[in-house]
């Protein structure tokens, strides 16, 4: 965090390419109060680790997943109601026909590839098979490729870490894994089936009863950032609301709302789900992710 003119404050952001915010890093929205310096390599989740590690960036997104975590170890982040990211997650758990089809409680007792156990695609998926499909967690071997960005979290017992080079795709493709939790990795093969019945109709269902769309990403502000300056957090909530506003083709029909009220749900799910996969060590509450500046937003 600098001062770059009088009462212009300049953050180092991290910050990755959306439709919601395309108009904030192309500057048709931009404030005279405060300059974001979009700093964090591409992708920008190559970012986390050193975000919440050594606080690299001042501002920027966050995997829900990992925030929570920084959260529950104390980490100097505070939460904007301010999503960047989401999807339905039905459809990430997937399998090669060719190998025997499977219904969701066929991974237990198998081997089934996912990036980091605490990614956060991962935690919704397994938290849909084991609430929507009663798949018992414990009893799949959860084969990763690698640790997760909080250095004092450690993963549950029934995690294996491949070799280093390994494809989990591929791996599924050849049926050296019975499955895969993977997001924008699935291979685009014929044989490959979604582990939930009709994913599509099977996500809709659930938006119908439960009315959250699973969040990937949101935005942060170190706490610092939040204490000596909270008109520019302020300033970084409505660039973020009016970025979204100009959305190209506008905003996806199924995306995360913005303000804490609209996510609470949402969030409260995460937290939930977090804690019974192991992935943080307690409970919080959605209020405490936020102080009193962010909390007011939206």
């Amino acid at each position: 965090m600098s001062t770059i003119a009088a009462d212009v404050v300049s953050l180092r952001t991290n910050l990755a390419d959306y439709g919601v915010t395309k108009a904030m890093k192309d500057g048709r929205v931009a404030s005279d109060r405060v300059h974001l310096d979009y700093c964090g390599p591409t992708p920008a989740h190559n970012g986390f680790k050193a975000m919440v590690r050594e606080s690299k960036f001042d501002a920027g997104e966050l995997a829900i997943v990992t925030y929570l975590q920084a959260k529950a170890y104390g980490k100097p982040y505070v939460l904007l109601p301010a999503p960047v990211s989401g999807r339905f997650q039905h459809h990430c758990a997937g399998f090669n026909l060719d190998f025997g089809h499977l219904n969701p409680r066929d991974i237990e007792g198998r081997q089934v590839g996912v990036r980091t156990y605490a990614q956060t695609t991962g935690l919704w998926i397994r938290g849909i098979l084991r609430h929507e499909y009663g798949v018992d967690l414990d009893k799949v071997t959860w084969m990763t490729l690698g640790d997760g960005h909080l250095a004092e979290y450690k993963d549950p017992e029934n995690c294996v870490r491949l070799p280093a080079g390994a494809s989990i795709p591929d791996m599924m493709m050849k049926g050296e894994l019975a499955a895969a939790l993977l997001g924008e990795d699935m291979p685009k093969d014929p044989r490959v089936r979604t582990l939930v019945p009709d994913a599509q109709n099977a996500a809709k269902t659930w938006f119908q009863r439960e009315g959250v769309v699973p969040i990937n990403h949101m935005f942060v502000v170190h706490k610092e950032v939040s204490k000596k300056h909270p008109d520019v957090v302020r300033e970084i909530y409505r660039m973020l609301a009016e970025s979204r506003a100009l959305t190209e083709g506008g905003v996806p029909a199924v995306f995360p709302p913005m303000g804490l009220e609209a996510n609470r749900k949402g969030l409260q799910l995460a937290i939930d789900w977090a804690l019974d996969q192991k992935i943080i060590p307690h409970k919080l509450s959605v209020d405490e992710l936020f102080d009193d500046v962010t909390g007011s937003l939206g």
